[in-house]
């Protein structure tokens, strides 16, 4: 590969790490997790979780926060989510690892509670979140950062049908984030090497 290449390369692969470069914890987000196609229920659940704990704060607070989360949350195990007590819950009001906002450590059992009725009715949360694009990818294909929208139409309807579900911080900004989280969307540059 000749200099010139390189260079080329890495200047465009660049557009793509604006919003996580330097920061070892989102760089490894980007490259393995970020708008990867994924089909696991405890997975996507825990973007879920994850996205509404960042209303009104930055990813990287929040991904910084990632292993305290997993931590006292089951690994995002569905049903032990769904099974945490009042009295767990307020103790986790103490603790300097997560967001301490009653509402959003509140609203992980309660989503629990809504994606175990999203199971019963669709089979699994993946095929729910799917069936938004009947099961197809949407693929940006974006040249510059800027081009990449918060919104879009699927993530209006998303949210309006989440929220009628019962889950919590799923505004039309964060399920367009979280399509993205679970690889719904792929938003990464098309220059991007981890497409």
């Amino acid at each position: 590969m000749s200099d010139i290449k390189t260079e080329q390369h890495e200047i465009r692969d660049g557009d793509c790490r604006v919003w996580y470069e330097g920061d070892p914890i989102l760089e490894a987000y980007h490259d393995r997790e970020w708008c990867k196609e994924n089909h696991d229920d405890r997975f996507q659940f825990e973007m879920l979780c994850l996205e509404g704990a960042s209303v009104g704060l930055s990813w990287k607070t929040i991904m910084h926060k990632r292993e305290a989360y997993r931590e006292v949350f089951h690994n995002f195990e569905i049903h032990a989510c769904a099974s945490m007590s009042d009295e767990e819950l307020e103790n986790l009001l103490d603790n300097p690892g997560l967001i301490r906002n009653k509402s959003k450590i509140f609203s992980v059992r309660k989503n629990a509670h809504a994606v175990q009725a999203i199971q019963e009715e669709f089979g699994s949360f993946d095929a729910y979140i799917w069936s938004f694009t009947q099961g197809k990818r949407i693929d940006g294909k974006w040249r510059a950062p800027e081009e990449v929208p918060t919104v879009s139409d699927v993530s209006i309807q998303m949210s309006k049908d989440m929220k009628k579900r019962g889950i919590a911080f799923v505004g039309p900004v964060i399920t367009y984030s979280f399509l993205q989280a679970v690889g719904v969307l792929n938003d990464h540059l098309a220059t991007c090497r981890y497409r």
